[in-house]
């Protein structure tokens, strides 16, 4: 439990700092210079460190050489006296030893190399080394060393020894030493404790300066990077305020620079976008009042004519054939009149803003029928079959909203698939979640070319000026029908294909004002789909009883003819 709360936690640390690795320019920067920084001090550290200690061993390897140098002629006078046949020949070498390290030659040279500890060998049995008299730590001298010096050469070497109080590290010089009673081996081991102490000095302080050098250098770049990362950052919640509506935010202008320049530029722009969107906005307001007054003014004029119409239609049958006609088509176009006017005053109060919502609890399906059933009419003279299908699971499609606008939606989504059915079905369709409901209504007739689906709802287009409109609407059914579903807090979307049909649908919250996040009701897919009687149609050929097999097809919905419908 712990480890997986521990590993919730680092994700979640995680997460949070790649949000701000992404939003921050300015930590990237700092990150990345400190990064670069941290690499080349790194390099120059190495090459430092390398240097100073092949110079420290060069100079100890030179003092140590020079002091062997000084120390052949001190150990070639005192061994003179050396007795070849003598049986005491460790003790004799010893002597040497302790008279060459107390010389005042030799301590003068010391100061140069270091303290030294010397080793001196009798070679005159070379193969067999553990009998060789010697004085002095002959173990800390390594064979290899021994047996270039046995050979007549000066040699050096490092070599590490282990000592109670751990390994230390030496530089070792051996050379021969003349003689002339027997052949001798002196070295010379200087400890390199001295170096190493400075070395880690070295170390410390190169891994403190780096530490500082590092800070310095983040504080450096952070205060530069704000520099420039900070009037970009006004800039941006400068022009968020701007979007928000506040037109009156501007950048603040200090010197002269680029960025002050930047600065201006921005005010300039502002400025611009302010004096064009008021432009806008008293356009749009003269249009939205030019369109509302003449909707108003046009409504006493057109009672008139309406009383004088209506007298005209009744006296219709007294009239001539040509006359009456006349007044019939009078009549018809004085209502699609009445309902453009009705639909140009709901557009002005919707563009308004002071279009409202009488919000009740009712039930969409019963809705969907109330204006099914009021566009029946056309539908049976149009040949359409309207199929109101109840959800067969029972779910629950009561949501609060205003019945007016909803039903308004749905007349003028059915008219609408009516008008493009082309004597096939219409069907609607329902579903529910926790949040919203959704109806779609379904057609397959002529439907949608691409990118006719995000036009269908601008006012007064057509995808097809020459098509005849049989529910006589006024081309801006859809445009409202999309401002009411907007206002309760949905949206209505289209979909079509050619030769497919066409599918709106309608996308409602629960309560007004609560957008849901996802639709009950998905859109048909790009691929073909037929109308349900479509297997039952002509269009679909059955093979035949010892024909073999046959290429059964789908060739489209089945289209009901006004014939075909009233025969029927």
């Amino acid at each position: 439990m712990l480890s997986s709360r521990v590993r919730e936690e680092t994700r979640a640390r995680w997460h949070r700092f790649e949000a701000l690795w992404r939003r921050s320019m300015q930590l990237r920067v700092v990150v990345s210079t400190l990064a670069l920084s941290l690499a080349v001090v790194i390099v120059l550290g190495m090459v430092l460190q390398w240097q100073i200690t092949s110079q420290l061993l060069e100079s100890k390897e030179q003092g140590a050489i020079a002091q062997a140098e000084v120390s052949l002629p001190i150990l070639e006078r005192e061994l003179t006296a050396v007795d070849p046949n003598s049986d005491s020949v460790s003790e004799q070498l010893q002597a040497a030893l302790n008279r060459l390290t107390t010389s005042s030659s030799g301590q003068s040279t010391s100061d140069v190399a270091g303290a030294f500890t010397a080793v001196l060998v009798d070679g005159r049995a070379p193969g067999a080394r553990n009998e060789q008299p010697a004085a002095g730590p002959i173990e800390d001298v390594p064979e290899d060393l021994r047996v270039f010096v046995e050979r007549g050469q000066l040699a050096t070497k490092i070599h590490t020894v282990q000592r109670e109080n751990g390994p230390v590290t030496m530089v070792i010089v051996g050379t021969p030493v003349s003689s002339a009673t027997r052949p001798l081996q002196i070295y010379l081991l200087f400890p390199l404790t001295a170096e190493q102490q400075t070395l880690a000095g070295l170390q410390r302080t190169l891994l403190v300066s780096a530490v500082v050098l590092l800070a310095l250098l983040g504080a450096i770049t952070n205060l530069v990077t704000r520099q420039v990362v900070r009037p970009v950052r006004q800039a941006a919640q400068t022009a968020e305020q701007l979007a928000e509506g506040d037109l009156d935010k501007r950048m603040r202008v200090i010197g002269e620079d680029d960025m002050a320049r930047l600065a201006e530029s921005f005010n300039e722009m502002a400025d611009s976008l302010k004096q064009q969107i008021t432009q806008l906005e008293e356009f749009g307001q003269l249009q939205r009042r030019f369109t509302s007054d003449v909707s108003h003014e046009l409504r006493t004029p057109l009672t008139t004519v309406r009383m004088a119409a209506d007298v005209l239609h009744a006296s219709r049958e007294e009239f001539p054939p040509g006359l009456s006609r006349s007044t019939e088509l009078l009549v018809d176009e004085l209502d699609r009149f009445e309902l453009l006017l009705a639909d140009l005053l709901e557009i002005s109060r919707l563009d308004a803003g002071v279009a409202d919502l009488a919000a009740e609890r009712l039930d969409l399906h019963e809705i969907a029928e109330r204006a099914a059933e009021s566009v029946r009419a056309i539908a049976d003279t149009s040949g359409v079959e309207l199929r109101v299908l109840a959800p067969a699971d029972g779910t629950d499609l009561t949501i609060v909203a205003d019945a007016r606008r909803v039903e308004r939606i749905m007349r003028n989504l059915v008219a609408n698939a009516i008008d493009h059915a082309e004597g096939g079905p219409v069907e609607l369709r329902f579903g529910g979640n926790e949040q919203a409901v959704a109806v779609t209504v379904r057609d397959y007739g002529v439907g949608l070319r691409s990118g006719e689906a995000e036009l269908v709802f601008t006012r007064f287009w057509r995808a097809d000026p020459s098509r005849n409109r049989r529910s006589g609407g006024t081309g801006l059914g859809l445009s409202i029908s999309q401002e009411d579903a907007r206002l309760h807090g949905g949206d209505l979307d289209a979909w079509g294909e050619p030769g497919e049909g066409s599918c709106f649908r309608l996308t409602l919250p629960r309560k007004p004002g609560k957008e849901p996040e996802t639709s009950p009701l998905s859109l048909p897919s790009t691929r073909r789909i037929a109308a349900p009687e479509a297997l039952l149609a002509t269009g679909v050929e059955r093979p035949s009883e010892g024909d073999g097999e046959q290429d059964v097809r789908d060739k489209g919905p089945a289209r009901l003819t006004e014939e075909s419908w009233e025969e029927k």
